[in-house]
């Protein structure tokens, strides 16, 4: 039996055209996300073939959870799929949209965030959501092939289990303390953190 092609979301990447070229995070005041996350341009394709084609953008949600001035950050473990950003720190979960979390029509790019999730993580409290905007980074491999919608939740209480053992050395920690640790992190992270710090 052979194993099914997994397809993931992409838009092409001319949809990054509609604002001015940027590198980091373009926070949501630009109502870019609006325009991104418009369903009439999705596409699905292997994910082999987007991970070396940058004319098509894999949209991937990057949940940031944070309690009072805390975040919840964690190191990347070898079970992870992306083995680019292996053993990096991270305040960021999140994943690729697959064909299989729904039909382009619906409601699938939450669909799918809320099942990344929920894969790495159980929160056992009430959360607050801001969509805080979208970070891209074409210096790298990786980077130029990735844009991540940032979601910031806002918990209760810091109670948070984690769900898959790809995310290592997990916890809360104050911002002050994370930066301490800035070049452990991946790109995408240090863009939220120098965010975060002005």
């Amino acid at each position: 039996m052979s194993i099914p092609t997994q397809e993931v979301l992409v838009v092409p990447e001319s949809r990054l055209a509609h604002v001015e070229k940027f590198c980091g995070l373009l926070d949501n005041s630009h109502q870019f996300l609006d325009f991104l996350l418009d369903p009439a341009h999705f596409l699905f394709i292997p994910r082999a073939e987007a991970e070396n084609d940058p004319t098509y953008k894999q949209l991937i949600p990057y949940v940031v959870l944070q309690h009072g001035d805390s975040y919840f950050a964690y190191q990347r473990g070898k079970g992870g799929g992306e083995k680019r950003l292996h053993a990096r720190y991270s305040i960021g979960i999140g994943g690729h949209i697959e064909r299989t979390d729904g039909p382009i029509s619906g409601d699938l790019y939450r669909t799918g965030m809320m099942r990344e999730l929920q894969e790495e993580v159980q929160i056992g409290t009430t959360w607050r959501e801001t969509l805080v905007g979208a970070i891209y980074d074409d210096r790298t491999p990786v980077g130029a092939v990735h844009v991540g919608i940032v979601h910031l939740l806002q918990l209760a209480e810091p109670t948070v289990t984690v769900g898959e053992d790809i995310l290592e050395n997990a916890g809360f920690q104050p911002l002050s303390q994370l930066r301490e640790q800035y070049h452990a992190f991946e790109t995408w992270s240090q863009f939220l953190l120098d965010y975060w710090h002005k």
